[in-house]
């Protein structure tokens, strides 16, 4: 990808979880700006690592995260949050005990005050549905309903960047539909989104350009109907690492 438009990057990124094991190995990859940046792979070839490097849980030991081009590598996650960047983890991340309405007002919380109720506001004008469930227990609703919850909270404080891991996992395939049109929703809103899913069809469909990682390393890069030509290639050689 050319520099021009990206909006967020890793650069010759080294990261794990303990000093002995490195999960990323010099990874670089980039997100345009309005535009769907795939990231797909195998199991444990640091895709869901390199999600969270870029949203500040996990901290290099070598290379630089970049967003608009300012070095953000040491910058804590409630500071990325207030930069405009979103993140949906991989499972489920509601509050059980705790209501549809609550758990969208922890949503808030990087926000000021004042303008806590008018964003959550906002939220039940966007998905329209959370109404119906405000009152219950987030823990009480089924998996694509949870889902939803927690695109809306991720989606209070107004990202311009989002980050999605494995947004379809677990979901029945017409919640999994809904959550691949609201990623295109996002990308229709001017949004930057960089999503790793094993749903590889449905993810390479919905790409503008992708990456794939093995064992901890950029493999391939390219656009969308590179990718659709050769996916049953890439698909087996996965199947057999």
């Amino acid at each position: 990808m050319t520099e021009q438009g990206v909006w967020l990057a890793l650069e010759e990124v080294v990261a794990g979880y303990y000093p002995e094991q490195r999960v990323l190995n010099g990874v670089s990859l980039a997100a345009a700006r309005g535009r769907v940046t795939v990231v797909l792979g195998p199991n444990g070839s640091g895709k869901s690592t390199a999600l969270r490097v870029l949203y500040g849980l996990v901290t290099p030991v070598r290379g630089r995260v970049l967003l608009e081009g300012r070095d953000i590598t040491r910058v804590p996650v409630h500071e990325r949050v207030r930069l405009g960047m979103g993140f949906l983890p991989q499972g489920r991340s509601v509050f059980p005990a705790l209501t549809v309405h609550e758990n969208l007002e922890l949503g808030a919380w990087a926000l000021p005050a004042a303008e806590r109720p008018q964003a959550v506001a906002r939220i039940y004008d966007r998905y329209p549905m959370l109404r119906d469930w405000r009152h219950k227990p987030a823990g009480s609703l089924s998996g694509g309903q949870q889902r939803t919850v927690e695109i809306a909270r991720m989606m209070i404080t107004d990202p311009q960047v989002i980050l999605l891991d494995e947004p379809s996992a677990g979901l029945a395939p017409v919640v999994a539909d809904w959550v691949y049109q609201e990623v295109g929703r996002l990308r229709d809103e001017g949004r930057t989104v960089l999503l790793v899913d094993q749903n590889v069809r449905a993810a390479v469909e919905l790409a503008d350009y992708i990456y794939t990682l093995e064992f901890g390393r950029k493999q391939l890069e390219g656009g969308r109907e590179e990718f659709q030509s050769r996916l049953a290639d890439v698909v087996r050689a996965w199947l057999r690492v």
